[in-house]
């Protein structure tokens, strides 16, 4: 249930804070600009502005409800934080970014760590990519 996400965060439940949470929730892609869910609302009639999106989408990264990465040309986009580990590719042609987990990757990660001495803590990994041709 959206509110109470909000209300476990330390955040007051408010109707444009439901609305953007309500749109990353329902939406694909999961990873959303402002703009984009800022249009997304409006296709929907609801009368949240571009400013009070961007708004909240700092008040939910702060409260750790969504994660911002920054994949291409210094672009924010958001999507839901989660408890599972994944990494990024971003198709340079079209922008979309494909979730994705291996386990040989991390593996390799921690090792380079260690052999630095040193534990791993937490990483981003984001491949750019493109289609192959065939």
């Amino acid at each position: 249930m959206p509110g109470s996400d909000i209300k476990r965060a330390g955040l007051k439940v408010t109707l444009p804070r439901l609305k953007v949470l309500e749109v990353l929730e329902s939406s694909e892609p999961h990873h959303m600009s402002a703009e984009e869910v800022y249009k997304h609302l409006l296709d929907s009639d609801d009368s949240v502005g571009l400013a009070t999106v961007y708004r909240v989408l700092t008040q939910f990264e702060a409260a750790g409800i969504v994660s911002r990465h920054n994949f291409d040309d210094g672009h924010s986009v958001y999507e839901l934080a989660t408890e599972d580990h994944h990494d990024h590719m971003v198709d340079v042609d079209t922008g979309q970014v494909v979730e994705f987990v291996n386990e040989r990757i991390e593996a390799l990660q921690r090792e380079i760590a260690n052999e630095h001495g040193y534990d791993l803590v937490d990483h981003e990994l984001v491949l750019f990519v493109r289609k192959t041709s065939s």
